[in-house]
Formats: structure tokens, C-alpha cells, sequence
């Protein structure tokens, strides 16, 4: 790990991502002193890595692992790599900060020093407003951009938990993390994350064509897989506790999944019956079937 400490450090999570990663990091306070933006391109088969290159100039580092998903690459770089920061803000490299986002979060997490995490609201899409109100709510995040406290990530280092390697996405168990402080679901404190309304980020929606249209319907299955796999999270948070998080979720799908139904519910249940298909397929690779 790298004994360097910045004030913020911006990990930019990116895979397959060179139509947006320039209008990304473009985005970001790169000329800013005290901000260090690192880019993790992870298991990518497009110019990704090299328009980020291209970027070097300007205090952007690049970091690429050739294995992809993300919960992997998250840990792989935040627990045992980057170096030392007052504030960890991650955005996905297909999202837009709103001018001063980076600065709200990082004026979020210094101004309540007891919180653990910041979260920057979705500007766009058809259910924007509803996900804000959400949010507020429930103290939710979402993975395009948010911010962890340098104290928290200390204390997550120290503690030995990491996310599953194969969880779909990170932002529902590392919300649950910062509201239980590292620890079981009946320590939830909902003001352990705070929603930072003057932080915001836009996302390019699915074009219609035949490719937007396939990359939808992996992104609608992969939602349900991210669904049932919280299902599973939800009951080792209430049991044991994060120090019972598997190093691959596809451990617990064999005594897991059989409980499983698709919702009756017409847009979701061809897409659960995909999900559950490939968990049992993973399930079955992983007991080497």
C-alpha cells in the first residue's frame, strides 16, 4: 500500500467503458491540488485503458487488472492498494459529476466527521426524482458516485471484511456496511450515511438499437441476479454479521437459490428466471460439478 496521503482520492471503476471515460474524467477537479484521480480499468477489451493514457498529462494515474468485475477490483485496489486519503470518493466511469460534486462530498463527510459515507443523487432519467426522494429516505447511495471517510476505509482495512468477489455491483452492501459501522444489521444507524443533495451525476441511458438493446436486457438480468444476491447478504447481515461474507457468493447459491422463485410480475420474470439459471450454472462450477 502506498504510504503517500492525498486530501481526496477519485477512483474512477471502469470496464469496457471508451464511448463515456473521457466526458467522465472530464468531469472531475483534475487540476486541483490536494485531489488524485486514479482510474481502475479492470478485465476491458476496448481502448479504455488507452484514452486514459491520454489523460496522464493531467495527474490522472491508470491502473488495469486484467480479471474483471468490479466487488474484485474494488477490493483489490481500495483495501490493499491506494494509497492513504482524508476522503475516498468512487465514480463509475460511465457517469458525469455536476460542477463541485467532488467538493460537496468530501464538505459532507469533513462537516459530520461521525459519518462514514456521502452520496452524490442521480440528475437524469425518467425515475430521477423518485430515486432522490428515496434516498433521502432511506439513506441510500447509489455506485455511480459516492464518498467513504478515510477513517472508515481505515477501519474496513483493519477489520478483514471485503465484498464478495462476484457481487453484482457494490453500492447496496457497502451502504449497509457504512450504516452498520462494519457490523451486523441490527446496528443500523441511518445517520451513518448522509445523502449530499448539492453532489450530482448523469448517466448516458441505453440507446435504441439492437446493441442497446442487448446491453438493457443484461443489465435488467443482472439487476435481478444483484436482486436475489441481497436476499442472501440480508441473512448473513442479521446472522453473523459482515465477518460472515464469503469470499464468493456463488458459496452460499447451493442451499440459497432452491428457495428462489421469478417474480410473477411480466417485466421482471423472464429476467429472474436468467438470473437464477446463471446462479445455479455458477453454484454448480463452484462445487466443480
Amino acid at each position: 500500500m502506498n504510504g503517500k496521503s492525498n486530501r481526496v482520492l477519485v477512483t474512477v471503476l471502469a470496464h469496457n467503458e471508451e464511448a463515456r471515460i473521457a466526458a467522465c474524467l472530464e468531469s472531475l477537479p483534475l487540476d486541483e491540488p490536494g485531489v488524485q484521480v486514479t482510474v481502475v480499468v479492470n478485465g476491458s477489451a476496448d481502448r479504455t485503458a488507452q484514452i486514459v493514457r491520454g489523460f496522464a498529462a493531467r495527474g490522472v494515474r491508470l491502473v488495469e487488472y486484467a480479471e474483471g468485475g468490479k466487488a474484485r477490483s474494488w477490493n483489490r485496489f481500495v483495501l490493499d492498494e491506494a494509497p492513504q486519503a482524508d476522503t475516498y470518493v468512487f465514480v463509475d466511469g460511465d457517469a458525469e459529476l455536476t460542477p463541485g460534486a467532488i467538493a460537496a462530498l468530501e464538505s459532507c463527510l469533513t462537516r459530520r466527521s461521525h459519518i462514514n459515507a456521502a452520496s452524490a443523487i442521480p440528475m437524469n432519467g425518467r425515475n430521477a426524482e423518485h430515486y432522490r426522494r428515496l434516498m433521502v429516505e432511506e439513506g441510500g447511495l447509489f455506485g455511480d458516485c459516492y464518498a467513504l471517510a478515510g477513517d472508515f476505509i481505515r477501519r474496513f482495512r483493519a477489520s478483514g471484511v471485503r465484498l464478495p468477489n462476484d457481487l453484482v455491483g457494490d453500492d447496496g452492501l457497502i451502504c449497509a456496511l457504512a450504516h452498520t459501522d462494519l457490523g451486523p444489521e441490527s446496528e443500523w444507524r441511518h445517520d451513518l450515511v448522509e445523502v449530499c443533495l448539492d453532489a450530482g451525476f448523469y448517466c448516458e441511458p441505453n440507446s435504441i438499437t439492437v446493441t442497446g438493446l442487448r446491453n438493457q436486457s443484461q443489465r435488467m438480468t443482472n439487476y435481478a441476479v444483484r436482486r436475489f444476491q441481497n436476499r442472501i447478504i440480508t441473512g448473513i447481515m442479521r446472522s453473523r454479521g459482515p465477518q460472515g461474507l464469503p469470499e464468493h457468493l456463488a458459496e452460499a447459491y447451493a442451499a440459497a437459490v432452491p428457495g428462489f422463485r421469478p417474480r410473477l410480475n411480466p417485466r421482471w420474470y423472464w429476467f429472474d428466471r436468467k438470473a437464477l439459471a446463471r446462479m445455479r450454472a455458477a453454484s454448480d462450477l463452484q462445487a466443480g460439478v
